[in-house]
C-alpha cells in the first residue's frame, strides 16, 4: 500500500511539473504574443513627425524589436532629417523591413519612397513595381507606381499605372483625374486617357468636371452612360445638378434636372407651368420651376375659380405686407446670351392698394443684376390685363429670373389686396 501511495504521488507530482511546465511556456508565448502587438501598436500609432517619436520608437523596440513596423517608424524619424545620410539610413532601415516581411507590399511602397528621397531612382521603381506584382489588383501600388514614373517625366509608363488605378477606388480615381487636369494644362482629353471603362469611372469624371466648373465636358461624360446606367446613380446625379446650378452653369444643370425627372418639363427659353395648371408642392425639389420663398403676411394658392384660360391661375393675398423689399412667385428660365426677348403674363388685382405695389422683375440669374421691371401692377380692382416686357440678355447672360418685387416705398410701407397672374409666355424676337 506504502508502494501504491508514493508510486501515485510520483505521479502526481510529475504531472504537476508538467503542467506547471505547460503553464510556463504558454504564459510566455502569451507574454510574447502581447509584447509584439504593444510594441506594434506602438510603431503603428506614432508619426514620423511627432516630437516625441524617437522615446516611443525606443519603447516600440523594446517590446518588438523584429517588427517591422517599428523599422517603418524609424525610417520614418530619419526621412524627417531632409538630409542626404539620414535619407540613405532611412532607405537602409526600410530595407530590413522587407527582409522581415516580404511580402508585404505596404513595405515595399515605403522602401520605394524612401530610396526615392535618398535618389536611389531605380532602386525606387524595383521596389515599386514589386509592391504592383505582390498586390496587382490593389489601387495605391499602381498609384504609387504612376506617380513616381510621373515625378520622372516618363508619361508613358505612368499612364497605364494610373489608369489602372481608377477602376476600384472613387478617392485615388479623383486623385488620377486632379493629378492629370493638372499636369496636363486641364486637357479634357488627357484626363480621359486616364479613365478606365465602367460606369462607375464615367460617373466619377462627371462628378470631377462638375467639381472643375467644366458644366459641358460633364454632361458629355454623363451622357456616354445608358440610361439604365444612370438611373443607378440617383445621388450620385443629385449631387451634379446641384453643383452645376451652384456653379451656374444653367443650361448644363437644366439638362441634368430634366434628365433626373425633377424639373422634367422645364424647357429652354420657355416658362415651366406657365398657366399654373400643376400645383407646385413648396416642399419638392425643383431648380427651374416656380419658387415661393416664404414671405410673412403673403399667402400663395392656386385658384381654381378665378382664372384667364385653363382650370387654375395663381393667387397672391397681400395682408398689410410692409417689409421694403419683396421676392416671391420666382422661377429661373435658362436663356441665349445677347438676345430679345417678350415677356407677356395676364394679371387680375382686387383691391390691391400700396404706395409701393407688385411689379415683376427680369434679372440676369448670372450676377443677379436686374435686366428690366415690368410696370406696377394695376392698383384698385381690375379684371384680366396682359403686361409685355420687353427685354435684351447680357452677353454673359445664360438664364434669367423672373420674379415678383415691389416699388420702393420706404420702410413700413403697407401693401394689400390680391393679384393673380395667368398664362405667362416668353417668347424669342
Amino acid at each position: 500500500m506504502a508502494s501504491d501511495l508514493v508510486h501515485i504521488s510520483s505521479r502526481s507530482t510529475g504531472t504537476k511539473i508538467g503542467f506547471a511546465a505547460a503553464l510556463i511556456v504558454v504564459f510566455s508565448i502569451g507574454w510574447m504574443s502581447v509584447r509584439r502587438e504593444f510594441g506594434n501598436m506602438i510603431a503603428e500609432m506614432t508619426p514620423p513627425s511627432d516630437p516625441a517619436a524617437s522615446e516611443l520608437l525606443a519603447s516600440a523596440k523594446s517590446f518588438s524589436p523584429s517588427d517591422p513596423m517599428t523599422y517603418w517608424l524609424a525610417s520614418g524619424i530619419e526621412r524627417q532629417a531632409f538630409s542626404p545620410e539620414s535619407a540613405k539610413r532611412s532607405m537602409t532601415l526600410m530595407e530590413q523591413a522587407v527582409v522581415l516581411s516580404p511580402f508585404d507590399y505596404r513595405w515595399w511602397i515605403e522602401l520605394g519612397r524612401a530610396s526615392e528621397q535618398a535618389g536611389n531612382a531605380e532602386r525606387a521603381e524595383v521596389a515599386f513595381q514589386h509592391a504592383v506584382d505582390l498586390a496587382p489588383s490593389y489601387t495605391i501600388p499602381r498609384w504609387q507606381l504612376g506617380n513616381f514614373y510621373i515625378r520622372k517625366g516618363d508619361v508613358a509608363k505612368a499612364m497605364p499605372q494610373l489608369k489602372l488605378a481608377t477602376v476600384n477606388n472613387y478617392k485615388y480615381r479623383m486623385q488620377v483625374f486632379g493629378l492629370a487636369w493638372d499636369y496636363f494644362d486641364h486637357d479634357p482629353a488627357k484626363v480621359e486617357e486616364l479613365a478606365a471603362d465602367g460606369p462607375d469611372v464615367l460617373v466619377g469624371l462627371t462628378m470631377f468636371y462638375a467639381q472643375r466648373g467644366q458644366p459641358a465636358d460633364a454632361l458629355r461624360i454623363w451622357n456616354k452612360l445608358s440610361d439604365e446606367d444612370k438611373a443607378k446613380f440617383p445621388q450620385i446625379s443629385s449631387v451634379v445638378v446641384q453643383g452645376l446650378f451652384d456653379k451656374r452653369a444653367f443650361p448644363q444643370a437644366l439638362e441634368f434636372s430634366r434628365q433626373l425627372n425633377i424639373d422634367a418639363d422645364a424647357q429652354a427659353e420657355a416658362v415651366s407651368n406657365p398657366g399654373f395648371e400643376r400645383i407646385v408642392n413648396t416642399s419638392d425639389l425643383s431648380y427651374f420651376g416656380w419658387q415661393f420663398p416664404k414671405q410673412g403676411k403673403v399667402d400663395v394658392t392656386w385658384d381654381g375659380a378665378v382664372k384667364h384660360t385653363g382650370s387654375k391661375s395663381l393667387r397672391l393675398n397681400f395682408k398689410n405686407y410692409s417689409a421694403q423689399e419683396l421676392f416671391t412667385a420666382s422661377q429661373l428660365v435658362v436663356v441665349k446670351p445677347s438676345k430679345k426677348y417678350r415677356l407677356t403674363f395676364w394679371v387680375r388685382t382686387e383691391n390691391l392698394r400700396s404706395a409701393g405695389p407688385p411689379q415683376l422683375d427680369v434679372t440676369n440669374a448670372i450676377d443677379d443684376r436686374l435686366i428690366v421691371s415690368s410696370q406696377p401692377m394695376p392698383q384698385g380692382t381690375n379684371d384680366w390685363q396682359q403686361i409685355t416686357v420687353d427685354f435684351t440678355t447680357p452677353e454673359n447672360c445664360t438664364a434669367i429670373s423672373i420674379r415678383t418685387t415691389r416699388v420702393f416705398c420706404g420702410e413700413g410701407c403697407p401693401l394689400l389686396g390680391s393679384l393673380w397672374y395667368d398664362d405667362f409666355e416668353l417668347a424669342a424676337q
